[in-house]
């Protein structure tokens, strides 16, 4: 009997790795650009002539049904179905934009732009490269294709509607715009990693203010420059609490649990003697992440990665997605503030404010995900509240962090400062 069961089990385990290996076999590729449809060979494509392309931001991720059981159906389609994208040239930014750097994601090629007067955006890749990330283990096993294709639970056109949904939430954004790059002579020596792709052109959450239009406001700063702002200036500097409670209960509504501390930007408001940092959230890659199947649902498992959360009506479990950065800026706020931002949110995020937001989408993409979308937003917003109580209450039983928030390793504090924002100031 023991034999017979053993047996099966075996039988079962192969049988399991068997199609765990087959939903792998549509593609071996660990990276791959966007595709172009209805030009024949790009090379000899003067793109002046155009003022669009009909764009798919990637068939990598296409697979059969086989790979949809194992690894889920996600988002896949809306990468594979072509978009019709305004095509960029570098000269037409204004501002006599020219490249700075490149920037340094693990996922997302990037190009940091400066303006004359120092206003600071980025050309975000729409395709990610998830190859740094792929363990030593996993490509000894052949097994880099879960790690690659877990990109299509994003949703390639999430931010778009993300900086809408905040327009009206009244939290502040990057202002993202979905264009088509193609080889030319600004690009420099970076024509051939960044020619020809799909990005998003947004602003930085770091350099020049002005774009943002704020009163008293000149300045952004990354999260390790405002905490040594608060050290210089321990008694002088804050933070706007409810902008950044709303900000939070914003990331729920949408499902983003990606929201450690260096991707916030921070506003630098000048009052009189004092100095209020607004928070700014950028890189919305993993709003309305949406993770399914048989190996996703092992590897995110609640014991394992509990932060790592499919977008559904309801949150699954809402103390996974309290992060350090939320202990170190939020744990002693009191619960009203959480209450009354919950309110205005629900207040300013009507059916019509919520469902207009998805129009900055191509038909072809608002058929494929925009209704369900929708009814899950308004579904969180009904329930807004008593997430907001939730997570105030998970934040207070929190205990104080230890360690500096990522990003901030080399600024130089003790212990006490660690543990929160407001601990320089006592």
């Amino acid at each position: 009997m023991v034999k017979r069961i053993v047996t099966i089990v075996v039988i079962l385990m192969l049988f399991f790795l068997g199609l765990t290996y087959w939903s792998m076999s549509s593609t071996s590729k660990t990276f791959d650009t966007c595709e172009i449809l209805g030009l024949s060979d790009i090379k000899d494509i003067d793109f002046n002539k155009y003022d669009s392309v009909l764009v798919a931001a990637s068939t990598l991720y296409e697979g059969n049904s086989i790979k949809n059981v194992m690894q889920g159906q996600q988002y896949r389609q809306a990468w594979s179905t072509p978009v019709n994208v305004p095509i960029l040239y570098l000269q037409e930014i204004g501002g006599n934009a020219k490249i700075l750097e490149e920037g340094g994601g693990k996922q997302t090629h990037s190009l940091k732009l400066q303006k004359d007067d120092g206003t600071l955006l980025t050309l975000r890749s729409v395709s990610k490269d998830p190859s740094p990330l792929v363990p030593k283990v996993a490509q000894i096993l052949g097994l880099e294709n879960i790690i690659v294709d877990g990109i299509s639970a994003q949703h390639p056109y999430a931010a778009l509607v993300v900086a809408q949904l905040s327009e009206k939430a009244k939290v502040l954004n990057t202002k993202p715009n979905l264009v088509f790059v193609p080889k030319q002579d600004e690009l420099l020596n970076y024509n051939d990693k960044y020619g020809n792709r799909l990005f998003l052109l947004e602003f930085e959450t770091k350099g020049n203010a002005n774009w943002m239009g704020l009163k008293n406001v000149d300045s952004l700063v990354d999260t390790d420059n405002l905490q040594k702002l608060k050290l210089k200036y321990p008694d002088k500097v804050g933070i706007d609490e409810n902008s950044l409670v709303r900000a939070r209960l914003f990331d729920l509504l949408i499902g983003d649990w990606d929201r450690h501390s260096k991707q916030w930007g921070w506003a630098i408001e000048n009052i009189g003697d004092s100095i209020q940092a607004i928070p700014l959230p950028c890189d919305r890659d993993n709003a309305f992440f949406n993770i399914e199947g048989v190996l996703p649902a092992i590897i995110t498992n609640n014991s394992f990665l509990p932060e790592v959360q499919s977008f559904e009506k309801e949150i699954d479990f809402l103390p996974g997605l309290i992060a350090p950065f939320d202990v170190y800026f939020m744990r002693d706020i009191p619960l009203s503030v959480f209450e009354k931002e919950a309110r205005e949110l629900q207040l300013l995020l009507t059916d019509e404010a919520i469902e207009s937001s998805f129009s900055v989408w191509s038909d072809e993409i608002f058929k494929l995900d925009g209704k369900e979308l929708i009814a899950k937003i308004k579904n969180r917003r009904n329930a807004l509240l008593d997430y907001a109580v939730l997570f105030q209450q998970e934040l207070a039983k929190s205990e104080e962090l230890t360690e500096a928030l990522k990003g901030s390793e080399d600024v130089k504090m003790n212990n006490e400062q660690k543990a929160c924002f407001n601990c320089a100031s006592e």
